[in-house]
């Protein structure tokens, strides 16, 4: 399983699609598909049949379709900007992101 460098909650900005410059957080990483799911953006329309129980609404539902992880870069909290994201080892051992921009661990 590939590790990514945007997790969940994460503020991301979109750079390629439709969708392009939108920001949004992320609401599921899919890191066996290289893919992130993005509150209100890349929202597409899907026709749903009803479920057996009647438990699923039938009818047209908008649904947040994931992105490519090479299509979004992560908001550094300091410096607002979207930034490639570093990888620094802290004194206790542990590993930190780091915002490739401003140097702050993010």
């Amino acid at each position: 399983m590939a590790t990514l460098k945007v997790r969940r909650d994460d503020t991301v900005q979109v750079l390629a699609g439709k969708d392009k410059g939108k920001r949004g957080k992320v609401r599921e990483v899919r890191p066996d598909e290289r893919r992130v799911v993005v509150a209100d953006v890349n929202v597409v329309k899907k026709h749903m049949k009803p479920g057996r129980s009647q438990a699923r609404q039938a009818g047209i539902i908008d649904l947040e379709a994931p992105l490519a992880t090479s299509n979004v870069a992560l908001v550094c909290t300091k410096c607002d900007r979207p930034t490639r994201v570093g990888v620094r080892f802290l004194n206790d051992g542990s590993k930190a992101r780091v915002c490739k921009k401003c140097g702050e661990i993010i």
